[in-house]
């Protein structure tokens, strides 16, 4: 069953993925005359403030599971490392063929449910990874926009092509790439990079979207 809502304002239309929020409840937190909290039925009103507040607060969600119709891509495409938690990207983003959202995390403990997306099986897990890695050495890209694919492999990493800005959790540029590979097993000693320890951990995943 598809859990994609659509909330039709008279300036704005607000869709909701359900099944790709991971509750960091930066809407309800920071708008809740528009975004209500723990109510029965519709919970997003887009009429109950201005438009341009509506779409400040929805261009924070950072799996995606809210946007906008007429959301334009980022002038920069970046991917977040969270402490302890999920990679979350923003640009033009092509995952595995879906093309639906600029926003989503994915997750890099290995436990989630619904790979390659972050279901929060990181907290269960008792995932623990630094969201604030060693810079390596890099130069500014010569675009920093742009289409932006991301491959889960079967059984394996994330290989991410497009210019791609790799930041910490609190912003800093820790590595400017066209292509890498990101860790989603959660055994890398080198994260959010792949090493290759998700073959002699034993890692399984098809590599597919999850089937909902």
């Amino acid at each position: 069953m598809s859990e994609i809502d659509n909330y039709v304002g008279a300036n704005l239309t607000v869709i909701n993925d359900g099944k790709r929020c991971i509750h960091s409840r930066y809407c309800v937190l920071n708008l809740n005359s528009v975004f209500l909290p723990d109510v029965d039925g519709p919970w997003i009103k887009p009429d109950a403030a201005s438009r341009e507040a509506v779409i400040a607060v929805v261009e924070k969600c950072p799996s995606g599971a809210l946007r906008y119709d007429g959301e334009q891509p980022p002038t920069v495409n970046s991917v977040r490392i969270w402490e302890n938690g999920p990679l979350a990207f923003h640009g033009e983003l092509d995952i595995a063929g879906d093309k639906s959202s600029l926003r989503a995390t994915l997750c890099r403990c290995g436990h989630s449910k619904r790979k390659p997306f972050c279901d929060h099986s990181h907290v269960e897990a008792g995932f623990t990874a630094t969201g604030e890695p060693a810079a390596k050495a890099s130069t500014v890209l010569a675009a920093r926009n742009g289409p932006l694919k991301i491959t889960p492999g079967k059984d394996g990493p994330l290989t991410v092509e497009g210019n791609l800005e790799i930041c910490t959790a609190s912003g800093r540029t820790i590595a400017r790439e066209t292509k890498t590979w990101l860790c989603r097993c959660g055994h890398s000693a080198n994260k959010p990079f792949c090493d290759g320890s998700h073959r002699k951990a034993g890692f399984k995943d098809e590599g597919t979207l999850p089937n909902d």
